[in-house]
């Protein structure tokens, strides 16, 4: 039905795993340096991940496309 190229799964996984990355380092640095919520530090985490989202998934899947065809 829908055909997956090898980049752009390559390419999910690590703009995902960059987006995780970032999310649980915001929460690691309002755990340890700050007197927030849990509401507000897993709210800041989702927001942080989902803009990362957004922003590495142009950036990152015509790099691996690149990479994989060159």
């Amino acid at each position: 039905m829908f055909r997956i190229s090898r980049a752009a799964l390559l390419g999910g996984f690590i703009y995902t795993g960059l987006s995780l990355a970032a999310a649980a380092a915001f929460l690691l640095v309002t755990v340890l340096t700050g007197d927030y919520g849990w509401v507000a530090r897993l709210g800041g985490a989702v927001w942080l991940f989902v803009l990362s989202m957004i922003i590495l998934m142009p950036v990152v899947i015509p790099r691996v496309k690149r990479r994989v065809a060159g």
